[in-house]
């Protein structure tokens, strides 16, 4: 199990997996907005989306849990 964290404050811009989602080392899971820049969250492991925590939209803090991959 791996927990995705958010490494700043930012808006989730753009969601792109789903919980039941598999995927892989390097995917992209969803984009970030801070300060005008893009930035996306990608994932080290490979696996299932078990939990996603975040919709488009929410501002997220820093250390916020983003998404648990089994």
């Amino acid at each position: 199990m791996a927990e995705i964290r958010a490494e700043m404050v930012a808006n989730v811009w753009k969601v792109l997996v789903a919980e039941g989602d598999t995927v892989e080392d390097g995917d992209t899971l969803l984009i970030l907005e801070s300060m005008k820049m893009e930035i996306p969250v990608l994932t080290e492991d490979d696996g299932v989306i078990a939990k996603l925590q975040v919709a488009e939209g929410d501002v997220i803090q820093e250390g916020d849990l983003i998404a648990v991959i089994e």
